[in-house]
């Protein structure tokens, strides 16, 4: 008995190693063949082969004419494949998949790598993470995100103030600024930064923000710490004020009042000192005489013509004489004269006296020195008031040589209609007032004039309760035992009010004075609005109320129920309901079931938006993409030069190949074959595939791309089907013959073949001479002996050319008989490859 033999139909991308057994015994009692030889032959793309169908290791059938693997030992959890190969299925390993995988392995043969991270535990059959508390994602490698933490992330943080908790925890880690157990409180005063632990650096009075430690200057202050003044020409809060001041003078960085140079005074330093007057804030009175003008600055005395020294009291000329030389007289009347003048003799009268010589009084109407005019309604002899002089009187004294107003109690000024500046009150406003918090007096008799909010003879006490404003006539309205402002009559409201007038509760989830407080009352429990102690609802306890009241495990009324077995769940159960609390990607009474397929999240509520089969994480929607695709999604292809799972593996294909996404399988451009596209067509061949068969003659080389020709020398055409046309010869044809006498021109290397009678390389030359002639063959001599050693050499060379070629023969022969003896049977298994279109059918031959 023997085995059929197979016809193997093979095509596919690349070549395929195939083993063609020669000759199969059949054992009678095992049906194994025996002396197997095999033959090996390279092989591309679509071919068919002849195949024994009996190998050692595979058993033959004779009525199904098939090829089925056996395994020595049996496969526990997997089947056979191939000869003692078993392929395991998922969370089993091992030669016979007996064993479970390791930790840190899933899959068929265990020989995916669990990459789940963080100490998170790996399904090993499906790989899938089990995060640990703190943990998330499809490999447990986010961290909880803000505002969560614990098992499942499934636990709020109780953090204010933007402070961050702590993902396994929850304990609050503070921002810069805050401090307390859930972070609600300011840092203290004078310090700030993390954990309030900086201490702050302003000076001047300059107050320190809590979370940067910036300071924020008074007025009048700068730089990082408020050390430094506002620069010069600046003042107030930041600096951000510019001064006034003329004339040099100096601004106050904090008020900006202008502190004036010697010689000028007002609020800007715009007027020089008043005539008389000079120096700082002009304090001093000039000592100048006889008319002499006094410097505002400094005091300086600037003289008349004909008067001398430091204050300008000194004559040019003696008492009595004038002139250039003091050649002249006075002409003045002594007795009614100041001075005459030493220059021009000119007569200064004292008061009341006029004249060019001092003789003359004053007209009516005028007085003093020079004889001034008298301004209507002011005072005169004797001293009415009715327009300018003012005041509770109508009638005052008036100096009667200077002509000024002297006023009563309690005015002053010009005039005197000016009441006494505040503080101060009596006769020249000289009294200091005696009142208290802000109280004016009366400039005439000195009693107090109360402020808003107080009273007493000196306001020295506030309104009594419930009373306010000007000398406490006004009634407050207030509510709720809220205070009320003695000078306004505002309410300060009580802690869990407000409103105007302290008549609203706090609204719902704040408490304290003016309800600035949130509430940190949890599981639906009440807020007190005044000191924000928490009521808590049913089930729930703790100052928050954010511990069950049942202890874990129990449930319902006194806790008496035990909770049923939570499978995925955030705890044992609810403790009022006793309902298991799934985590996310599980459902069910127990939360022992996966969200279904498109499916994910809490409650299975939300939609997986995976596409190209790439498969959804039931828990946080995260998609695992299939072979060739990327993305959150697994929408993108993965990018050129990359393929499979997530697009990790690096093409290695050459020459313009593409490369498929899913298996690295390299698609060759034209020309080029083998596994990764590295060799050219084989002889003969060209184009897509290598499909093309070269129509070059000749020994034309075919172009592995195009399959265009590449002619020899001596021949042209499409296919080199042509020789060069008489008269040419060489590569292309395109060198021209120089043959001469009828001689015929080799269409390879252009030799010429010279006619009878021509000789020379060109056949230039005449071969025979008539007296040298045969007179019986009429051939040259010369010519005979040039045939003959022509034959010869042309028969050496075939001779040598026989025996090269039977010894290269009988080479390859003995080289052929020595690999058939190394030959052993083999059957290769090569996963990587792909071939399609297989096809097994019976020859009808039978070996013996």
């Amino acid at each position: 008995m023997s085995c059929g033999r197979l016809r193997h139909t093979v095509s596919g991308w690349h070549p395929v190693l195939i083993h063609i057994p020669v000759l199969c015994k059949m054992h009678p009692a095992t049906y194994l063949c025996l002396d197997l030889k095999l033959h090996y032959l390279q092989v591309f793309y679509q071919n068919i082969f002849s195949i024994s169908a009996m190998f050692k290791v595979f058993l033959c059938l004779p009525a199904l004419f098939s090829l089925i693997a056996q395994c020595t030992e049996e496969c526990a959890h997997g089947r056979c494949v191939s000869p003692d190969t078993c392929q395991c299925e998922p969370g089993w390993g091992g030669l016979d998949c007996s064993s479970g995988c390791e930790s840190g392995h899933w899959g068929p043969h265990c020989s995916n790598r669990c990459q789940c991270k963080n100490g998170a535990l790996c399904n090993p059959i499906t790989g899938a993470c089990v995060c640990t508390d703190g943990y998330q994602g499809w490999r447990c490698e986010d961290q909880c995100e803000p505002g969560y933490y614990g098992k499942g992330c499934q636990l709020q943080c109780q953090c204010l103030n933007g402070a961050t908790c702590h993902h396994e925890t929850g304990e609050c880690i503070c921002a810069p600024g805050y401090m307390g157990p859930i972070c609600g409180e300011r840092c203290p005063s004078g310090s700030h930064g993390p954990q309030c632990e900086q201490r702050c650096p302003c000076q001047n009075g300059g107050t320190c923000h809590h979370i940067t430690g910036e300071c924020s200057c008074p007025a009048g202050w700068t730089g990082s710490v408020c050390a430094q003044p506002c620069p010069f020409g600046k003042y107030g809060i930041n600096c951000s004020k510019e001064c006034s001041c003329r004339n040099g003078g100096l601004c106050d960085h904090i008020t900006g009042q202008c502190q004036c140079m010697a010689g000028y005074s007002g609020h800007r330093c715009q007027e020089e000192c008043p005539v008389g007057t000079y120096g700082p804030q002009c304090a001093l009175h000039c000592d100048c005489q006889n008319g002499a003008k006094c410097y505002h600055i400094n005091g300086a005395c600037l003289c008349d013509t004909g008067f001398k020294g430091p204050h300008c009291q000194d004559r040019f000329c003696p008492p009595g004489l004038y002139g250039l030389i003091c050649d002249k007289y006075c002409p003045c009347n002594a007795t009614n004269t100041l001075s005459c003048h030493p220059l021009t003799g000119e007569c200064l009268c004292t008061a009341g006296w006029t004249g060019l010589y001092c003789n003359e009084t004053c007209p009516p109407g005028y007085y003093g020195e020079g004889c001034t005019p008298v301004p209507q309604n002011v005072c005169a002899r004797p001293c009415i008031f009715v327009t300018k002089c003012r005041s509770v009187f109508l009638f005052f004294s008036c100096h009667p040589l200077t002509g000024e107003c002297l006023c009563t109690a309690g005015w002053t000024g010009l005039y005197c209609n000016e009441t006494c500046p505040p503080g101060y009150y009596g006769e020249g406003c000289s009294v200091q007032c005696q009142c208290n918090n802000g109280a004016d007096c009366h400039s005439l008799t000195g009693a107090c004039i109360c402020a808003p909010g107080y009273t007493n003879d000196d306001c020295s006490q506030t309104c009594p309760p419930r009373l306010y404003g000007t000398n406490c006539t006004s009634t407050c309205h207030c509510h709720n035992q809220a205070s009320c402002s003695p000078i306004d009559g505002s309410c300060i409201c009580k802690e869990g009010w407000q409103g105007v007038d302290c008549s609203i509760l706090c609204s719902s989830g704040t408490w304290g004075l003016s309800c600035n407080q949130t509430c940190l009352c949890a599981n639906g429990a009440a807020c007190d609005p005044i000191d924000g102690s928490c009521t808590c609802t049913s089930g729930w306890r703790g100052e928050r109320c954010q511990q069950p009241f049942c202890p874990p495990g129990f449930y319902g009324h006194r806790c008496s129920q035990s909770c049923p077995q939570c499978v995925h769940s955030t705890g044992p159960c609810h403790h009022v309901t006793g309902h298991c609390e799934c985590l996310a990607g599980f459902f069910g009474s127990l939360c022992n079931q996966v969200c279904p397929s498109g499916k994910y999240g809490k409650a299975c509520a939300e939609i997986c938006l995976c596409t190209n089969n790439g498969t959804c994480n039931p828990i946080d929607g995260s998609c695992q993409c299939f072979p060739g695709w990327t993305g959150d999604d697994c929408s993108q292809i993965c990018p050129i030069g990359q393929w499979g799972p997530d697009c990790l593996n690096s093409c290695n294909c050459h020459n313009g190949a593409q490369c498929s996404a899913y298996d690295g399988e390299c698609r060759c451009s034209l020309g080029w074959t083998g596994l990764y596209c590295t060799q050219r067509c084989p002889s003969g061949f060209y184009g897509r595939d290598c499909a093309e068969v070269c129509r070059c003659q000749n020994g034309a080389d075919c172009d592995h791309i195009t399959g265009q020709c590449a002619c020899r020398t001596g021949f042209i055409g499409t296919n080199c089907e042509q020789k060069c046309p008489p008269g040419t010869f060489g590569y292309g044809c395109q060198q021209l013959c120089e043959c001469m006498n009828n001689a015929t021109c080799d269409y390879v290397t252009g030799t010429c073949y010279c006619s009878p009678g021509y000789k020379g390389i060109r056949c230039d030359q005449a071969a025979l001479v008539m007296e040298e002639l045969n007179p019986y063959t009429k051939i040259s001599p010369s010519l005979g002996s040039e045939r003959q050693s022509a034959g010869a050499v042309m028969g050496i060379i075939f001779l040598l050319l026989i025996i090269m070629a039977m010894l290269s023969l009988f080479v390859w022969f003995r080289q052929r008989q020595r690999d058939k003896g190394r030959e052993m049977p083999s059957v290769s298994y090569t996963p990587a490859l792909r071939v399609t279109n297989t096809d097994y059918s019976l020859s009808g031959e039978n070996l013996l």
